[in-house]
Parts: structure tokens; C-alpha cells; sequence
């Protein structure tokens, strides 16, 4: 056997960690760099900020998903830049050489300039994020019962903004803990002047989805109470006060920025190969434009093909798609068989918005309530990585179905060392 090619992955999302597993035991040396060292999943994110699943949960430590490979390294760094003429990938921790680098370090949220709203708002992009959101929520209900009345309305208007499926799901969840929760653990507070505000850009929440599943989630959400506004542009937010586009104001020490997301960048990469959104420009086989060996996978990838001319939707489903594809073509590379182009097949998207409240469009159908809830608890459980977290995740999700409660509301405040 000759000299192991060196694969160097920047990222442990589901592009990053899927590449690595695929090439796992090959004839590579696999490199899996990341900033944390686990594995984190996503869609599931909101539910750890609203306290239905513990951190754990959704986590996945990247040593023990390759303990027993023989070829994948794993590296906790950060990536500051690359040299593509030397092959040298420059990070915190050290310089690596590579003969394949594959960028798949997504993409993080998008404030669209404003430092303001990035001052003052919380995204939830990351379990240690979704954790200090979680704190908040939290802290909220807390100071609640000792604000002044002139403090109180501030303090009890939740401003989720961005109606995609994080927007909508987290507002769902939101609603049912102000219906389901806050009497029996607060009986001694009146929390019927809790409001929680989805604000949306665009014309429709869940704007992607079938005209059926964008009018059933909002239906759903009004139902639970939740304050749609579509066609809203937030212009500032100053950690009390939402100014709108249209004049209004809301008052508020409670915004969640669910808006939008923009590639994360890369020193190195060329200004040529750097498309709308900070996404990287690839061809068929995910190789980034004007570059040589260096690939983008995911969030961070930008491929138009005939099908889709602007690109492929930021979803799981392609992440991984595309990962199965390089690690085919770069496998293929070893026998010096032809690569094949990667063509997305649209599996369908879909939302919960509450308890049996849920839309899934298919690509033929789409449908929605209490079969739909099903369909989207049972999808997410499969994508989950481990048999434990699978089994921990099914338990909560049952208790809560039978208790409409859960017992995940905990303060976890960093601690402070006296010196």
C-alpha cells in the first residue's frame, strides 16, 4: 500500500461527521477538525432552550462516535485560515498539511448588519447557546414575580423573529409551556399576560412549504395563542424596545433571533469563490471554484445545477447527501474510476408547531396534524446518532405526551471563582 492521502474535514456537523464516517477504515488518513468535540443536532435545538430535552440529549462526543477506527483523528481547535498554494491548513492549535481539505463548518446566524439586534438578541445556533437561552427563559418567569408594574409587560412579551421552522417551533413550544406549565409552577403568578410575538419578513411563515402546511402551522400557532405578524421588518432593538419597520414598538427583554443564517468565512478562500449568503461557490462533485482539492460540503456549499439554479435548500437531508457523495468519489479516486456529479433528491421538509400540531410536505403530498406529529417525532428520532440518546429522547417525549410537563427546568448558571 502507498502513502495514506490526507483528508482534513473542518467541521463535525452533519456534512463533516457523515464524510468522516463514510471514509472510516478506508485506505485515507482522516483529520476531523471542530471547535467542540461533539457532534450537535440542530433541529432539535429548541427544544433544550425551552427545557424539553437536556443538552446531553441532542450532543454527541466525536471520540466516542470513532473509538474504534483506525484512520480518523479527531482535533478540537479553531480554523484561522488556509494556504490551498502549500496545502497548509493554519489553526489554534497547530498547522496541518493536507492533500484534500473539505470545508463543511456551516454557516452561523445572520443579523444582517445590525449590531444592535446582535447585541442585545439570542440565537440559538449552538447547545452552549441554546443553553444560555434556556437560562433566560427561565430567569424570566423568575423575575416576573417580583417586577415592578411598570417593568412587568417588557419582562412577559417573547419576540421569537424569523418564521422558518426554528421561528415556528420554538413559538409553539413557547405557547404550550405558557398553557401547560407556568400555572402548575407558578400558581401564585397570573401569567395570562405572557405573549409571545412571531415576527416574519416574508408574506407566510414556513414560506419553503406548501401553501396548505403555511396556512395549517399558522392556524396552529394562533391557536395556541401566539401573535403572528407577517410582512414585519425588525429594524432595532435596543434590549427593551422592538422597533418595527412599520412604527410599532413592542416591548421586550426577551428577543430570540431566528431571521436567517451566513456562511461562516474562511482566510484563504478566494474572493471569486464567495457567493451571496458568504457561501461557497462549487461545481458537481462539491469542489470549490478556483480552487484545487480544497471541497465545500453543506450550509457553506453553493451549487447551482439546472434543477436548482440558486442553489440547493440548507437542510440536513443535503449535507449528508453530498457527504455520501465525496466520500464515494474520493474512494473512486483510489481505483482511478470516473467521479460522479451529486444531484439532490428532494426527500420533503416539515414542522411541528405544537403536541399532535405538525406539517409535512412530501414530494407528491403533503399533510398535517396529529399523523404529521407522528411522522415528524419518528424522522428525528432515527437521525439521532446513538441507541441511548434515541431511547432518552423517546422516554421525555412520552412523559411529557402523558404529563404535558417535563422535569428539565433547571438554572445552570456558569460559576465564578473568587480570587
Amino acid at each position: 500500500m502507498g502513502i495514506q492521502k490526507k483528508i482534513v474535514i473542518i467541521g463535525a456537523g452533519f456534512a463533516g461527521l457523515r464524510l468522516a464516517q463514510d471514509l472510516e477504515n478506508t485506505d485515507f488518513d482522516v483529520l476531523l477538525i471542530d471547535r467542540n468535540n461533539y457532534h450537535q443536532f440542530q433541529p432539535l435545538m429548541y427544544q433544550v432552550a425551552t427545557a424539553r430535552l437536556e443538552p446531553a440529549s441532542i450532543s454527541f462526543p466525536l471520540r466516542k462516535v470513532f473509538q474504534h477506527s483506525k484512520n480518523v483523528r479527531i482535533r478540537i481547535a479553531d480554523v484561522i485560515s488556509v494556504d490551498s498554494q502549500n496545502k497548509i491548513l493554519k489553526t489554534s492549535i497547530a498547522d496541518f498539511d493536507y492533500d484534500h481539505l473539505v470545508v463543511a463548518f456551516g454557516c452561523t446566524t445572520n443579523y444582517f448588519g445590525n449590531a444592535e439586534i446582535e447585541k442585545f438578541a439570542f440565537p440559538m445556533k449552538s447547545v452552549p447557546e441554546a443553553i444560555q437561552l434556556r437560562n433566560q427563559i427561565l430567569q424570566t418567569f423568575e423575575d416576573a414575580l417580583i417586577a415592578p408594574p411598570e417593568e412587568l409587560q417588557a419582562l412577559m412579551n417573547f419576540v421569537v423573529v424569523g418564521g422558518g421552522p426554528t421561528g415556528v417551533e420554538l413559538a409553539g413550544a413557547l405557547a404550550e409551556m405558557k398553557k401547560n406549565i407556568l400555572p402548575k409552577d407558578y400558581p401564585d403568578k397570573d401569567f395570562s399576560r405572557l405573549t409571545i410575538f412571531l415576527l416574519e419578513g416574508s408574506s407566510n411563515v414556513l414560506n419553503p412549504m406548501s401553501v396548505d402546511s403555511q396556512k395549517t402551522s399558522r392556524k396552529y400557532l394562533e391557536e395556541l395563542g401566539v401573535i403572528v405578524k407577517t410582512s414585519t421588518i425588525v429594524n432595532h432593538y435596543d434590549g427593551k424596545n422592538v422597533s418595527l419597520q412599520n412604527g410599532d414598538i413592542i416591548k421586550s427583554t426577551n428577543v430570540i433571533w431566528a431571521a436567517g443564517i451566513i456562511g461562516n468565512t474562511l482566510e484563504g478562500i478566494p474572493k471569486e469563490s464567495i457567493t451571496r449568503g458568504n457561501r461557497f461557490l462549487v461545481n458537481r462533485y462539491n469542489t470549490i471554484v478556483n480552487l484545487e482539492n480544497v471541497y465545500a460540503l453543506g450550509d457553506i456549499a453553493f451549487m447551482a445545477t439546472p434543477k436548482y439554479p440558486n442553489a440547493h435548500p440548507q437542510v440536513a437531508s443535503v449535507a449528508i447527501e453530498q457527504a455520501k457523495v465525496l466520500a464515494n468519489n474520493f474512494k473512486l479516486s483510489l481505483k482511478n474510476k470516473p467521479k460522479i456529479e451529486y444531484e439532490y433528491h428532494d426527500k420533503g421538509s416539515m414542522a411541528t408547531v405544537g403536541k399532535r400540531k405538525a406539517v409535512v410536505d412530501l414530494p407528491k403530498f403533503s399533510f398535517q396534524g396529529r399523523l404529521a406529529w407522528f411522522t415528524w417525532m419518528f424522522i428525528h428520532l432515527m437521525l439521532i446518532l446513538s441507541v441511548k440518546n434515541k431511547l432518552s429522547i423517546f422516554i421525555t417525549w412520552m412523559f411529557s405526551y402523558f404529563n404535558n410537563d417535563s422535569t428539565l427546568r433547571v438554572l445552570l448558571k456558569p460559576a465564578t471563582k473568587n480570587k
